[in-house]
C-alpha cells in the first residue's frame, strides 16, 4: 500500500509538472512583446522552468522546416536544452506535433506569430500561437506538443 501511495504521489507531481511546463510554453507563445517575454522568462525561471520564444511568419507548408530549425536553435541558445541528440530531437518532435495540430486551418495560407518553448526536468513543451490567413482575414490557431527528455545534469 505504501508503494502505491508513493507511486501515485510521483504521478501527481509529474502531471503537475507537465501541465506547468505546457502552460509556460503557451504563455511564452502568446507574449505580445519582448518586454513581456522577458518578464515571463524571469517569473518562470524562479519556478525552475527554462523558457524561450521565437517569432515567425510565412507560408505554412514551406515554413515547417524553418520553424523546427528556429525552435531548436533558440532552445540551445537560451539554455533550454543541451546540444544533445535527445534534447534536439525532443524539440523537433514537439514542434512538429504542435504544427500538425494547426495544419487543417493553415494549409495553403500564411501564418504569423510565436513559438514558445519551456522545460523543467524531464518535461519539454512547445506551443505555437499563430494568426492564419490572407491579408487581414485572420483566423487564430494554437498547437501544443510535449516530450519527455532525460533530466538535466548539474555537471555538464
Amino acid at each position: 500500500m505504501a508503494n502505491l501511495l508513493r507511486f501515485l504521489e510521483r504521478m501527481y507531481i509529474m502531471i503537475a509538472d507537465s501541465k506547468k511546463v505546457a502552460t509556460a510554453a503557451l504563455r511564452m507563445a502568446m507574449a505580445e512583446s519582448r518586454e513581456e517575454e522577458s518578464q515571463l522568462k524571469e517569473i518562470f525561471g524562479r519556478e525552475g522552468i527554462h523558457t524561450v520564444a521565437v517569432d515567425y511568419g510565412g507560408e505554412y507548408l514551406t515554413a515547417i522546416k524553418r520553424i523546427v530549425e528556429r525552435a531548436i536553435v533558440a532552445a540551445k541558445r537560451e539554455g533550454v536544452i543541451r546540444e544533445t541528440h535527445s534534447d534536439e530531437g525532443a524539440v523537433a518532435g514537439a514542434t512538429r506535433e504542435a504544427l500538425s495540430q494547426i495544419m487543417a486551418k493553415a494549409m495553403g495560407l500564411n501564418i504569423g506569430g510565436k513559438i514558445g518553448i519551456a522545460r523543467r526536468g524531464e518535461h519539454l513543451s512547445v506551443a505555437v500561437f499563430f494568426g492564419v490567413g490572407l491579408l487581414h482575414l485572420d483566423e487564430v490557431a494554437v498547437g501544443l506538443g510535449h516530450r519527455a527528455v532525460p533530466k538535466e545534469h548539474k555537471n555538464k
